[in-house]
């Protein structure tokens, strides 16, 4: 049969208005996600940035509600031994992954056993130290992956045996780092199953776009075990670290939530938009980590106490942000679970001098490690880019030049920073910290020695490389210890010993900031600031 080219056209434009109708009913979420995503896969991933990706397209044995508390994931229930050292797990039915292969406890006996191995070089690894022989399999104490205590007991059934009780551990479960990853397809492909034209997932989105520098893109999972529930059809997670700019693409329409905006804009925010802006207090610490490998300035504590002890802490959120960030002059967030009373926080002796006299007495530290007018200590101060990063570097810069300190500034892009600091390839860098769970330890281990892998130290997320044999072995003692009370004290102790030497520099208490169009529904305020795209629905 021949087609007239009148019909071929009618033909044309009803294949086209068909599509367009299908677009337009879709349900699109435009994320601003900030950071250019380095990675998809969970053993390799650092960031809230890649965290918002991740936990969209991949599901652990639990995961997360609206306000980010755990609840059954893959696992459809649990029972914990009465001693809480064994955990056993069944998994859901039908569960599988986007290739149509089930979802298996190998799955997660495999994923384990990848996290740990010392030739994945997981930042992360250490986040499930609580699970037997994992620590001493990740720093290659123990080379038999098998010896690890995670177990199939069958295809449904997966059984963890912890080093001791732990009481934080089904919240751990939710993190990245506890999730599977398709056994089948990495025996295959190798670290190459996260490339778009590999990757599978068991989440309720699945990955069908990634384009570097831009954005990734997903879509509804339809074999997800709750699909029926799921209301967002695709998302965009934009990369995009002007906030300025991001916030511009807000007020046109162009995103549906911003993960963060600049902070100068905030009484703007709520004048103009009311109720679209949301900040909240969250589990988390601003901070400046300091190099103190042998033969750096900062390997002095005088030096580091001296830079640390002249920060105005108080006027950084009430002025130089104006979000109202409460100043941090420990360790641990306001909030934490199982930790000491508020009212037993760490707090320095110095906080309470005087600011004049602090900075006489800064002068007088510098002048005994070597440094002085005649001698200025030039140090290099590295931050990502971020409008926020900068007002605060430029404001702690001018807070350093009465010590004779020369700060030059130098900013990059996220991946880039974070990696200058891991390999060490900074003076003062800035940091930050979202608890990954609700425990004391999730912010002390970043302080703790780094281990030696194969002749090379791994210091992990210990940027600085702070490193103190008494605080070590209070964290240790404290993984042990059954007692929640005793183990507080063991940790307080650890955090005040490594305050107390300046281990790092924490600045600010975090607050989430956050704007949401009121397009979007079931957007929850949690101290996670973990809002997962299967909860959200979107009205035109």
């Amino acid at each position: 049969m021949k087609f007239t080219t009148a019909f071929k056209a009618v033909a044309a434009a009803g294949a086209m208005a068909l599509m367009m109708s299908t677009a337009a009913s879709a349900v699109t979420l435009q994320l601003h996600n900030g950071g250019d995503p380095g990675t998809l896969d969970p053993h390799k991933a650092s960031g809230d940035w890649e965290n918002r990706v991740i936990g969209d397209y991949i599901e652990g044995l639990l995961t997360e509600n609206a306000k980010a508390e755990a609840i059954p994931g893959q696992a459809e229930s649990w029972e914990i031994s009465e001693d809480g050292t064994v955990y056993t797990f069944k998994l859901r039915d039908g569960i599988q992954w986007s290739d149509g292969e089930p979802v298996t406890a190998e799955d997660f006996v495999f994923a384990f056993q990848r996290l740990f191995n010392p030739a994945t070089a997981a930042d992360y690894a250490y986040l499930q130290f609580p699970i037997k022989n994992s620590e001493a399999i990740n720093s290659g104490e123990i080379t038999d992956l098998n010896e690890l205590g995670v177990k199939a007991i069958d295809d449904k059934t997966l059984e963890i045996t912890l080093e001791a009780p732990t009481p934080f551990f089904l919240d751990a479960l939710t993190h990245y780092t506890a999730y599977p990853v398709p056994k089948h397809l990495v025996d295959e492909v190798g670290d190459e199953w996260t490339k778009v034209e590999n990757i599978i997932g068991n989440g309720p989105y699945l990955i069908k776009e990634w384009l570097p520098g831009s954005y990734v893109r997903s879509e509804k999972n339809p074999d997800y075990y709750d699909a029926a529930n799921v209301q967002i059809d695709e998302v965009y997670y934009h990369v995009l670290e002007d906030q300025a700019a991001a916030l511009n693409r807000y007020r046109a329409g162009e995103f549906d939530i911003l993960t963060d905006f600049p902070a100068d804009q905030y009484q703007w925010l709520q004048d103009n938009l009311p109720g679209e802006a949301h900040v909240v207090p969250f589990l988390g610490v601003y901070y400046y980590v300091m190099n103190q490998e042998e033969g750096q300035p900062l390997a002095d504590v005088r030096i580091r106490e001296a830079l640390s002890t002249t920060i105005v802490r108080d006027v950084i959120g009430p002025d130089i942000l104006g979000t109202g960030e409460l100043p941090a002059y420990g360790w641990v967030p306001p909030g934490t679970n199982n930790y000491v009373a508020e009212a037993d926080a760490y707090m320095p002796e110095w906080a309470a001098t005087p600011y004049e006299e602090r900075v006489e007495h800064a002068k007088e530290l510098m002048t005994e490690a070597g440094y002085g007018p005649d001698k200025p200590l030039t140090l290099q101060l590295r931050y990502n880019t971020n409008d926020n990063h900068q007002r605060i570097a430029v404001a702690i810069a001018a807070m350093w030049e009465p010590l004779g300190v020369k700060v030059e500034l130098f900013n990059a892009e996220t991946a880039v920073h974070y990696d200058a600091l891991r390999a060490g390839d900074f003076q003062v860098g800035r940091a930050g910290w979202l608890l990954d769970y609700s425990d004391p330890s999730n912010t002390l281990d970043l302080l703790k020695t780094g281990t030696n892998q194969a002749g090379t130290m791994n210091w992990g997320n210990n940027y600085g490389r702070y490193s103190n044999e008494e605080f070590d072995s209070l964290l240790t003692q404290a993984s042990t210890e059954l007692d929640l009370d005793a183990r507080a004290q063991l940790l307080a102790q650890a955090e005040k010993i490594a305050m107390d030497e300046f281990a790092a520099i924490p600045i600010y208490w975090y607050v989430s900031k956050d704007v949401v169009s009121p397009k979007i529904s079931g957007f929850e305020e949690n101290a996670k600031n973990i809002f997962r795209t299967r909860w959200l629905s979107k009205s035109e």
